[in-house]
């Protein structure tokens, strides 16, 4: 008995960095602005509408489910899960719904987050309360949150305005709770993450590469995302996005 014990501990071990290592990683994509560029700010920060389009046909053709974080439970569960964030909530980020409305299928259900700065909401450049109630009525859009200012988080000392208050000014717009931040700039430390966590259910960071479970401590708060840029063209897109090809 105490040998089949041992021969059986044994195969367990050897079968345990293999189901480890099958955990298919994640890409957590990042966008700004979703339009031409107008000269103001940085270029890069910029995606055009039609190579955002391309790279939603892109998503399409190659079998990826877009997700938001209210279904996070589904990563594991779906074909080629992939995240596309865009912070700030730019007005320009209503050719996002226009484009996902156009290439929705029955089969293909394109979805995005919109992290928004609350305190900007309704400034000239960025959506309005009636803007954010339309896209988040769609079922394509979840409203998210960008703090209250966008500070840096790490050197602010009011972090429950920043959170609490952006928070329920969002959820009091959508009528949706708002479970996910995006730290401006990326930037978090413990601090943050434990003043998140009375709020939030996920942190988002600009580290620059695809989600992999790791199940560390705190890794739902430290989730990382990669830039997709004004100069990223459709094949350094296909390499962005296949990140579980052998």
């Amino acid at each position: 008995m105490k040998k089949l014990f041992i021969l059986l501990l044994g195969i367990f071990v050897l079968l345990l960095p293999n189901s480890v290592s099958a955990a298919q990683r994640v890409p957590i994509l990042i966008y700004h602005s979703i339009a031409e560029f107008s000269g103001t700010g940085s270029k890069e920060l910029y995606v055009t509408p039609e190579n955002f389009e391309k790279q939603i046909v892109y998503l399409k053709d190659h079998g990826f489910t877009l997700l938001t974080f209210e279904q996070w439970q589904e990563v594991k569960n779906v074909k080629k899960p992939i995240f596309l964030t865009f912070d700030d909530g730019y007005k320009n980020n209503l050719n996002v719904l226009s484009i996902f409305q156009k290439l929705k299928t029955r089969d293909f259900k394109p979805k995005g987050t919109i992290f928004v700065i609350s305190d900007f909401i309704g400034r000239q450049n960025r959506l309005s309360r009636a803007e954010m109630k339309q896209m988040n009525d769609s079922g394509l859009i979840s409203i998210q949150s960008h703090t209250s200012t966008h500070p840096d988080l790490t050197k602010t000392n009011d972090l429950t305005y920043e959170l609490k208050n952006s928070q329920e000014k969002i959820q009091g717009i959508t009528g949706k709770k708002v479970i996910a931040l995006a730290y401006p700039f990326g930037n978090t430390n413990n601090r943050v993450i434990t003043e998140t966590k009375k709020y939030y259910w996920f942190g988002l960071t600009t580290t620059p590469e695809p989600y992999n479970p790791t199940r560390i401590k705190d890794e739902l708060y430290l989730l990382p995302r990669i830039y997709v840029k004004y100069s990223t063209g459709i094949k350094e897109f296909a390499n962005i996005v296949e990140v579980n090809k052998p």
